[in-house]
């Protein structure tokens, strides 16, 4: 009997080792949650960091909004968000802000026979698709931006963001920029009262409704849009150009940028000019605490954004998203090391 007692006893003693041993990892994990848009690389990021340093990021991909709300709330590490906070909200919740990496926003549809490239759009017939001024495939201005192409007969189907996003905020700051009707009417925000069309929660909701709906057009990331396999649109950038989404086109958005001009580097990278710049890229921003109430999982999670600034470019690349700039990694860097800090003041970053 007395063998068995130390048996069990030994047994439940192994087991709450165990436990302990698993709660201890799963408390070493980084927590975060927010924007959809940069999902494909911090997944990517996060398996590679994980098989180095045995810690793993739990990300919730739920879009920017509910990021905010996150990190506002407390219940995660850091909150992410396409759309960045500005330097008066930033001032009153305590947060600090700094971007992570940039990408292209593009159209995407669903027409028969229709290639990816293959058909264009300017910056005012997509505003009137989206305000359903624009009804059909074969409308005489989508026919006239595409004299080769052959247009369907067929209703176009609207499919947009129905929940709070990043990704949405850039499209309608597009939308605004070059078209009056748009700003007017339904302005620029992270959500907006849609004129027409379908709701989809997430780049993954839009991108897989897309490809659903026969003569759809919706808007995601372009990882989202490579990754399915859809068929994305050229656009004609502020300089009349036809340009096609690729890295190279989001750099040249983003060549010059004045990252220190805005607080917490919100600089809004859509429209901007340049023969071979994409009018749709956009950076994500990293929300964190800068006194956080867990220094210790801040810590953790600066330790994984050092990382991924420092050895995550090439896989940014495979995924056609652009790193950002050396001098904008390193103000960053600066940053943490001056402003995030623990209870007593000690900074909670000294480099890698």
């Amino acid at each position: 009997m007395r063998h068995f007692i130390r048996s069990a006893a030994v047994a439940i003693a192994m087991a709450a080792a165990s436990a302990l041993s698993l709660s201890a990892a799963m408390a070493a994990d980084i927590s975060g949650a927010g924007a959809t848009f940069p999902y494909p690389i911090y997944a990517k990021w996060a398996d590679a960091y994980k098989k180095e340093t045995g810690i793993g990021l739990n990300y919730q991909s739920i879009g920017s909004g509910g990021g905010i709300k996150q990190i506002k709330a407390k219940t995660v590490t850091f909150g992410a968000s396409d759309a960045p906070l500005k330097g008066e909200e930033l001032d009153s919740t305590g947060l600090a802000q700094f971007p992570m990496v940039m990408g292209g926003i593009v159209p995407v549809v669903n027409l028969e026979g229709i290639k990816p490239g293959e058909l264009v759009l300017d910056g005012p017939t997509l505003a009137d698709i989206f305000l359903g001024k624009i009804t059909n495939w074969n409308d005489e201005a989508i026919k006239k931006l595409n004299p080769d192409v052959k247009l369907p007969d067929q209703a176009i189907a609207v499919v947009h963001r129905s929940d709070g996003s990043g990704t949405t905020f850039n499209f309608t700051y597009y939308l605004g920029d070059v078209s009056a009707d748009w700003k007017e009417k339904v302005g620029v925000d992270k959500a907006v009262e849609w004129p027409v069309g379908i709701g989809a929660k997430g780049n993954e909701g839009v991108a897989n409704n897309v490809a659903q709906t026969g003569g759809a057009i919706g808007y995601v990331e372009y990882a989202y849009a490579k990754q399915n396999k859809l068929t994305y649109t050229d656009l004609v950038n502020k300089d009349g150009k036809k340009v096609e989404p690729t890295a190279a086109a989001f750099s040249a958005a983003a060549a010059n940028a004045d990252w220190s001009s805005q607080p917490g580097y919100g600089v809004i990278l859509a429209n901007q000019p340049g023969a071979e710049s994409w009018p749709m890229t956009a950076a994500t921003w990293i929300l964190v605490y800068k006194k956080p109430d867990d220094a210790a999982a801040t810590g953790e999670a600066l330790k994984f954004f050092a990382w991924s600034y420092a050895k995550g470019d090439d896989m940014a690349g495979q995924l056609d998203y652009v790193p950002m700039p050396d001098a904008v990694v390193k103000s960053v860097e600066e940053m943490w090391g001056k402003d995030i800090v623990d209870a007593s003041g000690k900074p909670l970053y000294s480099g890698m």
